[in-house]
């Protein structure tokens, strides 16, 4: 076991805090400039603020009372409620987002430097690794709760602490309903090191929690009484250059080393979901699917013992820069544009029940009852941008809908329109 010196341990609290701030900065940049979305962030704040309130969550965006534990099962956000309570608004979401993500840096940070000289080249890499970043860059999501999770179990896997391991990784069954599986790859890892009794036990308890989680728990709350995630299991050909690129986007950062350690079958389970479905945005290395892949892909590096390891570091820092390094998100209106879109916000009452654009939702959802214009149209008002995001409702749909409305126009400027029944 290696020891954890004072020194390691600070070095990797500071990565973790300049992570922190530049993760919330990022997110809470996007929110502010209208470009966060009511899918996903306008949902997941509908889930905590009904933790909040002391009730089961449920989403209007998702559907008139929808009840979430029947669409992906992450009772971890309940967590959230306190603060929530606190603080009732998108931004608590993206702000403990961002310290999730940050704090998963700690374990890889420390683990690297206690391994090699100027180990922390590859923590820092591991916080700028396009996998995380592009999380980040996409509102909120459950697999936050994950990340730091799967960090500190890799850590611990790495350093032989077998049952710390497997305590960090049972609670990723309460993240999302895939994460069983991931926890049964890691008593599949201890029978292979040899600790075959606690091994088999964590094996049967990632299984008996993913059969109970799928066939039990979310059609219990499904209101079609299945999971209806299994219709897009749909394996085929199409889009093999895509999968094989997420693939070597994943290794070549590490140079392969990763190929290297067992560890790297931790990934198996996450990656097999994404690429037998039949949904292309899962294939791919956009949005939040790959956040969680990280620590075990950097976790089976530094398991590797690579000779150079701040060389691998480097590489994986221009890797990542070369994936992510994008403009940053930009306001698709001026300060004073978006002062004029909050204004007639502000012109809905609190309670009110609203149909929103996407891009409105989550400015919205802290203080009413909000679903998605133009599928939800029977609500009170009605809250249109213009010009339409066009996702997930293309852009025709919208301009259809709303010339059909019995509302009149209350407020609007070339960027917003409310209406009231």
């Amino acid at each position: 076991m290696l020891l954890r010196t004072r020194p390691t341990v600070q070095v990797a609290h500071v990565v973790a805090a300049g992570f922190f701030v530049l993760y919330s900065a990022l997110s809470l940049w996007r929110h502010w400039i209208f470009q966060s979305t009511g899918y996903d962030l306008g949902i997941f704040e509908q889930a905590v603020r009904s933790y909040a309130e002391g009730r089961l969550p449920t989403s209007e965006l998702k559907g008139p009372g929808f009840p979430l534990l029947g669409d992906h099962f992450h009772p971890v956000l309940a967590l959230l409620a306190p603060f929530y309570a606190v603080a009732p608004r998108a931004e608590t979401l993206l702000v403990a987002q961002g310290f999730l993500f940050a704090l998963s840096t700690v374990p890889v940070t420390r683990l690297a430097s206690r391994l090699r000289p100027r180990g922390v080249v590859v923590g820092v890499a591991y916080g700028f690794s396009w996998g995380i970043h592009n999380a980040v860059a996409f509102d909120f999501h459950e697999i936050c709760f994950a990340v730091p999770l799967l960090a500190f179990a890799v850590e611990a896997l790495v350093e032989e602490r077998w049952r710390a391991a497997v305590l960090w990784s049972l609670p990723l069954v309460l993240v999302k309903e895939d994460l069983p599986l991931t926890v049964a790859a890691i008593g599949c890892y201890l029978v292979y090191r040899g600790r075959k009794r606690l091994g088999w036990a964590t094996i049967a308890f990632g299984a008996v929690s993913f059969v109970v989680i799928v066939f039990v728990v979310l059609p219990l709350f499904n209101p079609d009484g299945g999971y209806a995630y299994w219709a897009k299991l749909e394996p085929s050909w199409s889009g093999l250059v895509t999968r094989l690129g997420t693939l070597v986007a994943l290794l070549a950062p590490t140079g392969f080393v990763t190929l290297r350690s067992p560890l790297v079958l931790l990934a198996v389970p996450t990656l097999a979901w994404r690429f037998t479905s039949g949904n292309p945005a899962y294939w791919g290395i956009d949005f939040h699917y790959s956040a969680v892949l990280m620590p075990i892909v950097f976790g089976a590096f530094l398991a590797a013992r690579p000779t150079r390891t701040w060389v691998c570091g480097v590489v994986t820092a221009m890797f990542t820069l070369v994936l992510t390094l994008r403009p940053l998100p930009q306001p698709e209106w001026d300060q004073a544009q978006r002062a004029e879109v909050e204004a007639v916000l502000a012109l809905v009452p609190d309670g009110a029940r609203v149909a929103a654009s996407n891009r409105l939702a989550p400015h919205l959802t802290n203080r009413c009852e909000v679903s998605l214009f133009p599928w939800h149209t029977d609500a009170e008002y009605v809250v249109v941008s213009r010009p339409a995001a066009g996702w997930p409702v293309p852009a025709d749909d919208e301009a259809r809908n709303l010339a059909s409305l019995p509302h009149r126009v209350v407020a609007g400027t070339g960027h917003v329109v409310l209406l009231k029944r």
